[in-house]
């Protein structure tokens, strides 16, 4: 059976240097082959001692009945805070949870849906620019993807899509994953956060930019008032704790709003192209798809209306989503003694869910290779889908995400019958996110 593109896991155990040199080019491939068939694997590197976790149940303690036992990493913080600072996506114990009560307002259905206008011109933007490519001419859909989600968190934070440079923050963002986000060495061998990692922390120079619109929109807002209907940032800057009634001050705003930024765009904007190229992968998926979304949208585009006659567009979404995460690996740091799937964990070691093996893990999903969208007509077990991770942290706009990327992925299809370019095929890369490494190389014919 003819599969989709995977990325090559590894077959032999790996020292520091490897592993150090495995990580930085792609952090997938540090990922032992057996944890596609096993419950945990565990293991050393240097003097650090780690344990991956496939086990549904293992999952479940770590990210829901013991998660304060078990903050985020080290290394995941070392890479994320020179940039967002002490925001939601790292914050830990009463830090995170006053932060996520005042956040979880402007984030719910109500809200959520009152953004998909923005959506919706947002993908007929996109619509519109693949309209414009030559008859036969090849384009890159992960770029128009990055765009079109761009056109999104531009109008939803900054209140226009035009007050950024889209080609700026597409550059800022680049090169900070590039310099910044790699794995270190001294990440790989647990060395605490307070050695610095060199070049991590000078790469942050790169998102000045970014900040610097960010206080500014914030400020802007702050003189002009809240729009009608409000945006998320109205929604943020009203926002306060109802237990406390601590309001977010300008400072923990911006480090949120530069993480909705660099995550709400470009996360939603991977699973596009990563479903666009799974669908030239098979014809008749597009077709079905496809032909749903003309039914429903004829040549408009998709409202949040509309979502309800858009069923199988959101399986094609979830089965991309399982195929390739945009988070495919969760790293966790042991603060207490416990016992996971029969190993003994300890405090201070690193506790990882490889999320991509978990979504092909072979006694978990049949065929999890294959890309079926219809196996989603069924829920799968919880903790053995974790496009979002799970638990009290699981990703406060994963309902946004979701609805953005069906609004826009059937807008498109509703138009347009994609094939891949021939040689082109994109390889799964993950240094932040898992990204189609060369691009997802499409052409277009109007339906």
């Amino acid at each position: 059976m003819e599969i989709p593109v995977t990325a090559p896991l590894t077959t032999r155990a790996l020292g520091v240097v490897d592993s150090y040199r495995t990580a930085r080019r792609n952090i997938l491939e540090i990922i032992p082959e057996l944890a596609l068939t096993l419950p945990m694997i565990s293991g050393r590197t240097g003097p650090q001692r780690w344990h991956m976790l496939m086990q549904p149940a293992g999952i479940r303690h770590v990210l829901l009945e013991a998660v304060g036992d078990y903050p985020k990493s080290e290394a995941t913080k070392s890479i994320l805070r020179p940039a967002i600072g002490n925001s939601m996506f790292i914050a830990e114990g009463a830090e995170w949870r006053w932060q996520r009560r005042a956040a979880a307002p402007a984030f719910s259905r109500r809200n959520v849906e009152g953004l998909a206008p923005v959506m919706s011109r947002a993908a007929e933007a996109a619509a519109a620019r693949i309209a414009a490519v030559p008859r036969g001419r090849a384009f890159d859909a992960t770029s128009e993807m990055v765009a079109a989600t761009l056109d999104v968190i531009a109008d939803v934070t900054f209140g226009t899509s035009g007050a950024i440079d889209r080609d700026s923050v597409t550059a800022s963002l680049d090169a900070y994953i590039d310099q910044a986000a790699r794995v270190s060495v001294l990440d790989v061998i647990g060395m605490p956060d307070w050695v610095p990692r060199p070049g991590r922390r000078q790469a942050v120079r790169t998102l000045e930019d970014m900040q610097a619109s960010a206080d500014a929109a914030i400020a802007r807002r702050a003189e002009e008032g809240r729009r009608d209907p409000p945006d998320l940032l109205d929604l943020l800057m009203a926002a306060e704790d109802p237990e406390t009634g601590r309001a977010i001050d300008a400072e923990t705003l911006r480090e949120n709003l530069l993480t909705f930024i660099a995550a709400g765009h470009e996360t939603t904007a991977l699973t596009l192209a990563w479903a666009l190229y799974l669908l030239t992968f098979d014809p008749e998926v597009q077709e079905r798809a496809g032909e749903e979304a003309q039914a429903a949208l004829g040549d408009r585009a998709a409202t949040v209306e509309d979502l309800p006659a858009l069923p199988y567009c959101r399986r094609v979404i979830e089965e991309t989503l399982r195929l390739y995460p945009p988070g495919g690996f969760l790293s966790r740091t042991a603060k207490a003694a416990d016992r996971i799937a029969g190993a003994e964990i300890r405090p201070g070691d690193t506790v990882m869910v490889p999320v991509y093996a978990v979504h092909r893990h072979r006694l978990l999903w049949e065929e999890p290779d294959a890309f079926r969208p219809d196996r989603f007509e069924t829920r799968p077990d919880r903790f053995s889908y974790l496009p979002f991770s799970d638990g009290p942290r699981i990703c406060i706009g994963a309902s946004l995400a979701m609805q953005e990327a069906v609004i826009i992925l059937s807008t498109i299809l509703a138009r347009f019958r994609f094939t891949a370019v021939r040689g082109r095929s994109p390889v799964p890369v993950m240094i932040l996110t898992l990204r189609p490494e060369g691009g997802v190389w499409l052409t277009a014919e109007p339906r």
